[in-house]
């Protein structure tokens, strides 16, 4: 994705180098310090040009972009990570996973789970404004997801500035078999409930996603286009926690209930 101009200007062998860190942390399975040594811990635009270049890494070798994520959309997540405020990263299709898959944790490092609405985009949302009415005209779906956030940084030891860097942590998706459109769903009326292992372990509300899960994919959708690469028909959207992130471990069992949506489970091995 382009970026908007950086007026920090901070130099671009800088973001080189925090973007190639996190990008060995990723292919040797091993964590890595904080990006904030080489940056304002609070350089939002500085951060988004780091998130740009460790993403290039994947476009590179061929791996397709399938969507996009919105990050600490609740508060409960916002003060499990430290934050302040929403953030996105990319999808690409070698996140996907379906509806009772098996997911390998060595591919991941510090997985943490989340419960999630997803939109199926049927419309770009390039032009004109971008209201969370008219994001509403262009969901063709909605469905039950499972994220598994995932960071590349020491014992999720991060500043704002450290997750956007790191693709906004991503992991791992899921999503449920259950599609349901706009007319037939409406997500901020949703009501969630995430088990491990058959325990109760998050409970939250549509209402919880910065009011609406699609006051999140305006939010997204603006800062898409602000960014130089607007949502696209077809696209993968995930909106955003529902509620706390719980840590996932080997052998667990993990899975979403959203009301009106039904479940997603994955198992990690």
């Amino acid at each position: 994705m382009s970026a908007v101009v950086d007026p920090v200007q901070v130099d671009a062998a800088i973001v080189d180098s925090a973007a190639r860190r996190l990008a060995e942390a990723a292919a040797e399975r091993r964590p890595c310090a904080p990006v904030r040594d080489l940056i304002d811990p609070q350089d939002v635009h500085t951060a988004y040009r780091i998130q740009e270049r460790f993403n290039a890494f994947r476009v590179r070798a061929g791996i397709e972009v399938v969507g996009r994520k919105i990050g600490a959309t609740s508060e409960a997540v916002q003060r499990q990570l430290g934050v302040d405020q929403p953030d996105f990263g990319v999808l690409f299709a070698d996140m996907a996973y379906g509806h009772g898959d098996t997911i390998a944790t060595e591919l991941l490092l510090q997985p943490k789970a989340e419960a999630e609405i997803a939109f199926i985009l049927a419309e770009d949302l390039a032009e004109g404004p971008l209201d969370p009415a008219r994001c509403r005209r262009a969901v063709a779906e909605a469905v039950a997801a499972l994220e598994i956030v995932d960071s590349r940084i020491t014992n999720w030891d991060i500043t704002f500035a450290d997750t956007v860097a790191d693709n906004a942590s991503s992991g791992v998706y899921v999503l449920g078999t259950e599609r349901k459109t706009l007319d037939e769903f409406e997500p901020i009326e949703a009501s969630m409930s995430m088990l491990i292992d058959g325990a109760e372990v998050s409970t939250g509300t549509g209402a919880a996603c910065l009011g609406d899960p699609l006051n999140a994919l305006s939010w997204l959708a603006r800062q898409a286009r602000t960014f130089g690469n607007p949502l696209r028909a077809g696209q993968v959207i995930l909106s955003g926690a529902l509620g706390p992130m719980r840590p996932v471990s080997p052998g667990a069992v993990v899975e979403a209930r959203i009301h009106g949506l039904g479940h997603v489970t994955a198992t990690f091995e």
